[in-house]
């Protein structure tokens, strides 16, 4: 393995970090998971990425870094480009086009070129040498014009025999949200079936114009959020590419890496962090870092590759059995609720994890049945079983659930329990 110096963010990440799979996102704090595994690999393993021009310049050495990047943490790179494979399949990489490298009828031509490709079809730097068998890791990228993603985001998932996306490229008038989903809901019948192979979906990266914005920002967030969800498997996970570049550090060649503020996806304060709040201008789902056209610039490019690189060790490590993975902590049950004043609450509830961080306590006004808006109220921590509500208004109804959370993510709620305060003049 490559030597590094032990910095402080170094030594903090090897003792106290945290891993989420993007359908099990982190709860946004921090805190220490021991046996997740964040080094390189202690061997070569063979990683080989599918892309055009955008992951052209992120690969390149005096652009993005990531070949560099890959090499130094102990990833043999290879690549295809326009033109590669059978077919010349290369020259299809939009969303639509995932179905004819994965299901379609020639996927099986197609998948075992790209499993033993062990060439480079752009310049960037990698190890010298190609350590033995097919490659692990499979990286696959749309480009920019995928972002401009028609209809709503509300619209419904056709099944995919008859999704008119399928093998169409993103000027299809078929380019919707929906349609987008069906495709890749699709690919997870074929992902399923090779648990020999990690899958790395990176997010189309996003357009200056705002026209479609808000769909592209709706289909990543439903990319991270939710496409994986009863996924039962580790070898399936996503880079929100397009999210790491919508905010920069002041101008387009100026990147916020590093920064508290602004939006990530990344390992941060030892827990993965997707953040898609930091964006504080009127257009927060467009690209930040335009070159001339809508090509990330090297700024950020930069920072793609640097928040990148922890998730896909992680990744790896967890796909790879060589690093603990985080669990869901189980459900809390038995919530009850009762009023000891006028203005207070308490609620206990049955703890069944023993690795859970806390508890969210969430509450709505009225009883459990009526409509409202729930509101976590309270953060508890791990093995906690009450919380007492106070200052809340005399002869008023209130209801709560509670789910305990880890760096899995979070549990199922608990049962619903409502409690109303005392009459006014009772003890407070």
């Amino acid at each position: 393995m490559k030597a590094t110096t032990l910095s402080w963010r170094n030594f903090f990440k090897a003792s106290c970090s945290a891993l989420v799979f993007s359908m099990l996102l982190a709860v946004p704090i921090a805190f220490c998971a021991p046996g997740l595994n964040i080094a390189p690999p202690s061997s070569p393993v063979r990683l080989v990425f599918i892309h055009h021009s955008t992951g052209e310049n992120w690969l390149a050495d005096s652009n993005g870094g990531l070949g560099v990047s890959l090499r130094d943490n102990n990833y043999f790179v290879s690549d295809t480009n326009y033109g590669w494979g059978p077919d010349s399949i290369g020259d299809y990489t939009d969303i639509g086009h995932w179905w004819l490298w994965f299901k379609g009828p020639d996927s099986g031509t197609y998948l075992a070129a790209l499993y033993a490709e062990d060439g480079q079809n752009c310049s960037y730097s990698r190890l010298g040498t190609a350590p033995a068998g097919p490659n692990e890791i499979i990286m696959f990228k749309s480009c920019f014009p995928n972002s401009a993603l028609q209809g709503s985001p509300d619209d419904p998932v056709p099944p995919i025999s008859s999704n008119p996306l399928r093998g169409q490229d993103s000027d299809s008038e078929y380019h919707t949200v929906a349609n987008a989903k069906g495709i890749y809901i699709a690919l997870l019948d074929y992902f399923r079936t090779r648990q020999d192979k990690l899958f790395v979906a990176v997010a189309a990266p996003p357009l200056s114009d705002t026209t479609y914005a808000s769909n592209a920002r709706a289909l990543n967030q439903w990319l991270v959020n939710e496409w994986l969800k009863g996924y039962p498997y580790r070898n399936v996970v996503v880079f929100d590419f397009y999210n790491v570049l919508t905010t920069n550090g002041g101008g387009r060649n100026i990147n916020d890496l590093g920064s508290a503020t602004g939006n990530h996806h990344r390992f941060w304060e030892g827990a993965v962090q997707h953040k898609t709040n930091g964006d504080n201008d009127p257009n927060p789902n467009v690209l930040e870092y335009p070159s001339g056209d809508d090509h990330p610039s090297r700024a950020g490019n930069l920072k793609a590759t640097s928040e990148f690189q922890d998730l896909l060790n992680i990744f790896y490590n967890c796909w790879n059995d060589s690093g603990g993975c985080p669990r869901i902590p189980q459900r809390p049950t038995g919530l009850s609720a009762n009023a000891v004043s006028q203005n207070k609450i308490t609620i206990t509830w049955r703890d069944h994890s023993g690795y859970e961080a806390g508890f969210k306590v969430e509450r709505k006004p009225g009883a459990c049945g009526d409509s409202g808006s729930w509101a976590r109220i309270a953060l508890k921590g791990e093995n906690k079983i009450s919380h007492t509500d106070t200052g809340l208004s005399p002869n008023s109804t209130f209801s709560y659930r509670v789910r305990a959370y880890s760096a899995g993510g979070n549990s199922a709620y608990s049962n619903c329990a409502s409690a109303t305060t005392g009459l006014p003049g009772t003890p407070s």
